[in-house]
């Protein structure tokens, strides 16, 4: 059976996807930084045990919020766009002005969307585990396993 939640459009659309699931902030820069420069689809952030050297390309990434530099929007407009990105991304807090920096900067300049839902609580954080089957609506409905 399937856990229904329901939080704010950042940027809209019906996505299916695996989840990769981090409970703290999630660092755009540690992150991407080796991955542009070589291409590798993991994680190089040494300090997010949940996530380090797992395969986060193209998955949805379910995450607080993001923490770091103000560089990490670029960070995460050029790993989407080299294909190493996120294919939606999903906050349990409200999303950050770093993050809304790439996810914006990804469909504008690429016409590349990173399907964005924030505001979906911390039960959203508890009941998602990697790997779980997520089903995104364009309305902000996000459907779990």
């Amino acid at each position: 059976m399937s856990k229904v939640f329901k939080g704010r459009v950042i940027v809209g659309g019906d996505v299916t996807g695996e989840a990769m699931v981090t409970h703290q902030g999630f660092n755009i820069l540690a992150t991407y930084f080796r991955g542009i420069s070589t291409g590798s689809p993991l994680c190089w952030d040494q300090n997010n045990p949940d996530l380090y050297e797992k395969v986060i390309a193209d998955k949805i990434l379910c995450l607080p919020k993001a923490i770091g530099s103000t560089t990490g929007g670029m960070f995460l407009e050029c790993a989407k766009n080299t294909g190493i990105g996120p294919k939606a991304m999903l906050y349990s807090q409200t999303v950050d002005s770093i993050s809304v920096a790439g996810i914006l900067m990804s469909d504008i300049w690429n016409d590349d969307k990173i399907v964005t839902v924030d505001q979906l609580g911390p039960d959203f954080l508890a009941a998602v585990k990697d790997g779980d089957p997520i089903v995104i609506h364009a309305d902000g409905t996000v459907e779990v396993g």
